[in-house]
């Protein structure tokens, strides 16, 4: 069954766009849209809060998401979360259907 993974970053103050630019030079987006079993992996900025970062992902398993958890970008985002962020809040569902 495939997983939605819905994660929500809480920045310091003003660092927002720091962090994205980070993810995105560090290569760490690009290399979990090339893994196996990816099907989305997208950043938003939320609307209501201008500290807050939100990720899509859509993965082809739970065990792909697992994969997902052990390779080096993930780890690479583990540690550049300690310079950026203050807290993490991780949704998972599954879902049986995407919709366009």
């Amino acid at each position: 069954m495939k997983r939605l993974v819905e994660v929500h970053y809480y920045i310091k103050p003003g660092k927002r766009q720091a962090f994205y630019d980070a993810i995105l030079s560090s290569g760490i987006a690009d290399a979990a849209r090339a893994e196996d079993g990816n099907e989305k992996y997208d950043y938003y900025f939320s609307p209501d809060n201008e500290n807050e970062l939100i990720l899509l992902e859509i993965w082809s398993s739970a065990e792909a998401v697992q994969f997902h958890m052990e390779t080096p970008h993930y780890k690479a985002l583990t540690e550049l979360k300690k310079e950026y962020v203050t807290e993490t809040i991780f949704k998972r569902y599954e879902i049986t259907e995407i919709y366009s």
